[in-house]
């Protein structure tokens, strides 16, 4: 750990790096307990994003499936073959275009969903419920800041 934070060190030109770095490891570091306690529960974070969105949107192709993720179209393909075989979505005929498919989530898929964000938030409450409400509260504002000031950024992009 000391070597990492050396390395850490010398590649960061500034505090505001130094922090930004910490910040996306730390959101990994999270991200990872997330998706490990989710699928505990039966389902992974990426996995649930697909059915997430079969729920939100209802029924949709492949293609807007993919471009609502901002995955590339074969890795959705890949995740709806998986989640097909386990009986959380089918395929079927898009009833507006017969020669393509839509994808459905089913109703043990909605189940699944449901458990597995149960599980992933059981974990962050565990994680965030232990800040206290200030600590929250102000890791709330600092969220909404770093919010900003990446629209900001990425606008001039």
């Amino acid at each position: 750990m000391a070597a990492d934070r050396k390395v850490t060190a010398m590649l960061c030109r500034s505090e505001a790096d130094r922090i930004g770095l910490k910040y996306l490891a730390l959101a990994y570091r999270v991200r990872k307990v997330l998706d490990e306690h989710m699928i505990g529960g039966g389902l992974s974070l990426a996995r649930a994003k697909v059915l997430q969105v079969l729920q939100k949107r209802g029924p949709v192709r492949q293609g807007i499936l993919a471009q609502e993720l901002g995955y590339a179209p074969r890795s959705v393909t890949q995740a709806v073959e998986g989640l097909e075989r386990e009986g959380f979505l089918i395929r079927r005929a898009d009833p507006d275009d017969l020669r393509a498919k839509v994808v459905v989530l089913t109703d043990q898929g909605s189940a699944s969903l449901a458990a597995g964000w149960v599980a992933g938030s059981r974990v962050l409450e565990e994680i965030f419920g232990l800040m206290g409400p200030t600590l929250l509260a102000n890791l709330d504002d600092l969220l909404d800041a770093i919010e900003a000031a990446t629209e900001e950024v990425d606008t001039r992009w």
